[in-house]
């Protein structure tokens, strides 16, 4: 979900803004993706990289996450919409650790989407976390052993990474499980993703031509 900080710049707010905005994008594309019938989403809210950013805006993140547990979860429990979060979560401020706690025990036996949310979260800490976990348990190491010791064990690898704000580049997101995703780039912003270019992605991405590495037949 990048370009928040671009949209406020642009707007002469302070880049908090951006990031308020964005979250009503979210609401919409979540209520999308359950409508369109998508079984697994996942955004990347905060990365193990942000910490490095300004104080206010580190501390703004966290609470409009406070805010969207508040605001949102009776709508996707009535949604069918299970969250779920990827990263560390024992290293965010208490106050967000309890509403993560508090959603993931509200939306733990609902059956439609599955809503992950990347917080503290990055590619190559979460795959230095499965080695040390793999050589604790002393076992011979498959793709198939190591996946399950990810964040993401009972979640498929992604088909689709849509990347906002034109940058081509991964930041650290699912590095692991985006071996054979496909990806499409938007110049737009997060805060103006709406359904109608969140439907543009995905029409382009239903015209690839998956080979995961073998040749047409």
């Amino acid at each position: 979900m990048d370009g928040n900080g671009r949209w406020a710049k642009k707007r002469g707010l302070p880049r908090v803004s951006g990031h308020s905005e964005g979250m009503k994008s979210l609401i919409e594309i979540v209520r999308h993706t359950s409508d369109l019938g998508i079984k697994y989403l996942t955004v990347y809210a905060f990365s193990t990289e942000n910490w490095k950013r300004a104080e206010d805006e580190v501390s703004g993140i966290f609470k409009l996450l406070v805010l969207y547990v508040k605001s949102e979860l009776d709508e996707l429990n009535r949604n069918n919409v299970k969250l779920n979060f990827l990263g560390d979560i024992t290293a965010i401020p208490e106050e967000a650790q309890k509403s993560v706690r508090y959603a993931l025990d509200s939306t733990k036996d609902n059956t439609g989407l599955v809503f992950n949310i990347a917080l503290n979260y990055g590619g190559r800490a979460e795959i230095v976390r499965a080695v040390n976990e793999a050589v604790k348990r002393g076992e011979e190491v498959t793709e198939e052993s190591f996946a399950k010791l990810l964040y993401t064990k009972d979640i498929p690898d992604p088909d689709l990474v849509i990347r906002t704000s034109g940058e081509f580049r991964i930041s650290n997101f699912l590095t692991w499980q985006c071996a054979y995703s496909e990806f499409v780039v938007t110049p737009v912003y997060w805060p103006d993703f709406d359904k109608e270019e969140y439907e543009r992605c995905l029409l382009e991405y239903e015209k690839r031509d998956r080979r995961f590495g073998g040749v047409k037949a």
